[in-house]
């Protein structure tokens, strides 16, 4: 019976590096599912190109027009994702059209600036409105309007 596992365990892996391999993806790494996927996560968008991205022997430079740079409290929300000690790079949305799915958003509730993840768009009377949710929250957050949005996180570096 276990035999049985690991031939289908490595059937799986010889056909993925033939894929990676064998369609041109040498250079791309792809991450390994083992089965733990949380498929309602959407991914962020890509805000940089690889052209804006330069790499030196001794630093990398990033071309991020008005680019700033965040830092987190420890709240947990975020984690495995952030935390405190984990450095963001963000921006300023100039529209609702260039937020979506799986961004990572700061926005205002009250004085506090909260950094969650966007798990739902959606258009009602108001306009556009949008729900976030920490990624390790259980309950999602109320309605936020794009005027409440103030930045989008593009990267982290920790």
């Amino acid at each position: 019976m276990e035999l049985k596992y690991i031939l289908i365990f490595l059937l799986g892996f010889l056909s993925c590096a033939f894929l990676v391999y064998g369609v041109g993806y040498s250079n791309v790494e792809i991450p390994f599912a083992t089965g733990l996927v949380n498929s309602d996560v959407s991914a962020p968008n890509d805000w940089v190109d690889t052209d804006d991205i330069v790499v030196f022997d001794d630093m990398v430079i990033l071309r991020i027009p008005n680019a700033t740079l965040s830092s987190y409290a420890d709240s947990g929300s975020m984690k495995p994702v952030f935390d405190k000690g984990a450095n963001g790079i963000r921006v300023v949305p100039e529209s609702a059209d260039d937020i979506d799915l799986g961004d990572i958003v700061s926005y205002r509730f009250g004085k506090i600036l909260v950094v969650h993840r966007v798990v739902e768009k959606g258009i009602d009377e108001d306009g556009t409105y949008f729900i976030m949710k920490g990624d390790n929250n259980l309950l999602s957050d109320e309605r936020v309007r794009f005027e409440d949005i103030e930045y989008v996180t593009i990267g982290v570096i920790w």
